[in-house]
């Protein structure tokens, strides 16, 4: 198997753990993963991992981009699990 093929379920796996916590009551726990790829990435950086300062914020900005979306999509699936109980229970309070 290709080295590649793992990369994919890592990044699939991390950007369900976005979801998941883009998903509590807490709106913070969101930033969480975000917060830890700029400084694993800023670390990579530092210890030259990273060839130049442009593919890092190359980089940077896509990882973000992904997260932040993860983290806009889950808040809209609160919101709308939420509506969705309360209509229920409206419902339920009218007979």
């Amino acid at each position: 198997m290709d080295f590649s093929f793992y990369r994919v379920f890592i990044i699939a796996g991390v950007l369900a753990v976005q979801f998941f916590l883009s998903t509590r009551n807490n709106k913070y726990w969101g930033a969480f993963l975000p917060v830890a790829y700029i400084v694993f990435l800023t670390w990579m950086l530092i210890t030259n991992h990273i060839d130049s300062a442009i593919s890092y914020f190359l980089i940077l900005l896509l990882g973000l981009l992904f997260l932040i979306a993860e983290w806009s999509g889950g808040r809209k699936y609160l919101i709308e699990k939420r509506k969705k109980e309360l209509e229920k229970m409206k419902i339920h309070d009218m007979r």
